[in-house]
């Protein structure tokens, strides 16, 4: 199917995305001003409850706007955010926020009380159908069993989100009346994941292997595999498997020493999402789309000097990649003033988000031995690499290209110059990092015309073959079997095979599976998560790096060129500036440049408080058998 396509298939197609409502914690009537029994023996009224729940879902998660109209990109060391909407992401870097304040004022959803009202509406719909024994759709025998396990997954769903960012929560499985005791008790991790598990063994069993048509992106089998591949993953990561959590007082501690057979369970998870079938054939598989030859983009025009293949475009706007990649995903993310949000101001955009250095040097270079390297590696300078000149000095992995805006790039056919003019670094409205963000865009798109724009799929094939190669990595060590699987992604982005020593040691496997899932997975919603499920910011590593660092330099601006890869511990980020030099590498408008690093600002990580979110002070007065996460 035509890529243009996607906008009228997808977000037009797909009835499941509407309005819905912000409720209170576990206590508005069901329906609002409805009563049930006149909602719950129709079929249409049920089925628009269901419908409402899909709209909550996307507003609880959405990759691209997790944060107002931010993603979670800028409270990250993948990217920096401006000061627009308050600064709400700069606020969480310097460690405003606490249990009586949010820095989104405008929620969408993802937080204690959103959360819950949700699955309150789930229960509400799952206990209405028993009650008043709803009937089916009159025009179509057995879509009301699907909308039951629809609203199963979505329950699960929620909890997860919950999980994901508080830890051990309640796990709510009836509708709870505003007259009922308010004496929840959270559960450990490992319960919560449990029973999620059982939420998706129940829609599973009620939702069809894949839809079609103007059904396609409801919830189907696939997508509740691959929820139980997420908490299976999650479980075994360090947060929860085995990690020193610093000055530990989660309630249920005790159960997260480590055990091995807790990637045992994320491995044969994963594989059952990367392994699942659909009418007797393959489910998912990786988009390949365009050859390595066509640069074009989809109008047909090459604007970016032949350094993005369309296939890279296509990934995240293709009707056919989603239908091969997507395990589940949200539509109409934002509109297309998001563009302004992110283009230059030579383009009249407000680049609210900009890549950082950090994420830069993760972009691996192609060696004349034909493997891929990190620019940071012991044999970088040998193969031609010079940080003064780093994004041509030797080729990067496309995929940079694709995502990053820098200093000398091509965009919409015009060569960026961050050191003067309206990109000049500091400049009003333009980066302070020395970068713009450039994946998700077309560069065919008129920021002048309306239109919906679609993030990065929830979860996605890569995903999950990530996971599955850790744990593979975690339980037995690296074999031919994930060296091959992760070079098959690296293939089809035009990436350079992984080198051969890898499949031979399992610290350098595990570098390169986290590498790739830090390229791979940029701005799509998963290093606010990952980071913090590894405890990177407390890891001995990661500390002993940024001791190294303070040691390298008397001002920052020197420990930022005297020492990188910078240290993963959240508490930094760094930006690269062009600096005028005769012997430079980068001509511009008849000048000639040499890039320098340069420390960008201090950010706040405290262990234990930061790896989890604080239960809000109102929902802790209403509940007083919660519990507070550790430091709040």
């Amino acid at each position: 199917m035509n890529s243009n396509k996607i906008y009228t298939t997808i977000i037009l197609g797909v009835t499941i995305w509407f309005a819905g409502c912000k409720e209170d914690f576990l206590d508005r009537k069901p329906d609002d001003q409805v009563d049930a029994e006149q909602v719950f023996t129709r079929y249409n009224k049920t089925n628009q409850l269901v419908t409402d729940l899909y709209d909550n879902a996307k507003g609880s998660n959405s990759p691209l706007v997790f944060f107002s109209h931010f993603s979670s990109s800028p409270v990250t060391d993948e990217a920096e955010g401006s000061t627009a909407e308050g600064s709400l992401t700069n606020k969480f870097n310097t460690g405003d926020w606490n249990p009586n304040a949010m820095p989104d004022r405008s929620s969408r959803g993802q937080y204690w009380g959103d959360l819950y009202a949700r699955i309150r509406k789930a229960n509400v719909i799952l206990e209405g159908v028993r009650t008043y024994k709803t009937p089916d759709n009159p025009l179509q025998a057995g879509d009301l069993s699907k909308r039951l396990g629809e609203t199963y997954f979505l329950r699960a769903y929620f909890h997860y989100l919950a999980a994901r960012m508080y830890g051990e929560v309640v796990y709510v499985t009836k509708t709870i009346q505003a007259t009922d005791p308010m004496d929840f008790k959270q559960e450990s991790f490992h319960a919560i994941a449990a029973k999620i598990s059982q939420d998706c063994d129940s829609a599973m069993a009620l939702v069809p292997a894949s839809w079609g048509g103007a059904d396609f992106g409801r919830v189907d089998k696939g997508a509740c595999l691959g929820l139980k591949a997420m908490v299976a993953w999650m479980a075994a990561t360090p947060m929860w498997n085995g990690g020193s959590f610093p000055n530990d007082t989660r309630q249920f501690a005790a159960e997260y020493t480590f055990n091995a057979d807790r990637w045992v369970k994320a491995k044969d998870a994963a594989r059952a999402v990367i392994d699942f079938k659909a009418d007797g054939r393959q489910r998912y598989s990786l988009y390949q789309g365009h050859d390595a030859s066509d640069f074009r983009d989809d109008a047909g025009v090459n604007n970016n000097n032949s350094k993005v293949p369309a296939r890279l475009w296509d990934m995240y706007h293709s009707m056919e990649a989603f239908q091969n990649e997507a395990v589940f995903f949200v539509t109409r993310d934002k509109d297309n003033n998001w563009q302004g949000d992110i283009y230059p101001p030579s383009w009249g955009g407000s680049s609210r988000q900009m890549p950082v250095q950090e994420q830069v040097d993760e972009y691996e270079y192609i060696a004349p031995n034909g493997y891929g390297y990190p620019v940071y590696g012991s044999r970088a300078k040998t193969d031609g690499y010079d940080d003064g000149n780093p994004y041509e000095s030797v080729k990067r992995d496309p995929r940079f290209y694709r995502d990053i805006v820098y200093h000398g790039s091509t965009f919409k056919g015009k060569v960026i110059n961050t050191a003067s003019g309206a990109d000049k670094i500091g400049a009003t409205n333009s980066t302070t990092t020395g970068y713009f963000l450039r994946k998700i865009l077309r560069e065919s798109w008129n920021r002048d015309k309306s239109f919906s724009i679609s993030g990065p799929p929830v979860w996605r094939l890569p995903e999950f073959m990530y996971i599955y190669a850790e744990a593979v990595n975690e339980t037995s060590g690296p074999n031919a079997e994930i060296y091959d699987m992760l070079n098959d992604i690296r293939k089809r982005s035009f990436m350079a095979p992984i080198p051969p020593e890898a499949k031979a040691s399992k610290a350098l496997m595990e570098e390169y599976i986290k590498r790739e899932r830090r390229v791979e997975l940029f701005y799509e919603n998963n290093r606010i998560w990952s980071s913090r499920l590894y405890m990177e910011p407390s890891s001995p590593k990661e500390t002993a790096r940024e001791q190294a660092w303070q040691s390298a330099g008397a001002t920052n601006d020197q420990r930022a060129q005297a020492y990188w890869p910078y240290p993963k511990s959240q508490r930094m980020i760094n930006g690269m500036k062009p600096v005028e030099d005769p012997n430079g590498k980068i001509v511009i408008d008849g000048k000639k440049y040499r890039m320098q690093r340069y420390f960008v600002e201090s950010r706040v990580f405290v262990a234990p408080r930061h790896y989890l979110f604080p239960i809000m002070q109102d929902e802790l007065q209403r509940t007083p058998t919660l519990k507070q996460n550790p430091g709040w």
